[in-house]
């Protein structure tokens, strides 16, 4: 079940073995699993963003305040 949350500070991103990118500030929706969590946002009017981060990762920009769950 989808949650919302919103980002507050530095979240990034790492599409296979690339550069971090960043996810920007405000608003997401957040689908959680064992090991994983999917985030979408809204990168531009119309174009959403969309990637998965381990658990792991995820826990922590929550409990740094980075992500702020609803």
């Amino acid at each position: 079940m989808s949650q919302f949350a919103t980002v507050t500070g530095d979240v990034t991103y790492t599409p296979g073995d690339g550069t971090p990118i960043p996810i920007p500030k405000g608003r997401i929706e957040v689908d959680l699993t064992f090991d994983s969590a999917t985030l979408s946002w809204e990168a531009e009017r119309g174009v959403v963003g969309l990637t998965a981060i381990p658990r792991m990762q995820f826990d922590e920009y929550v409990e740094d305040g980075k992500i702020v769950m609803e």
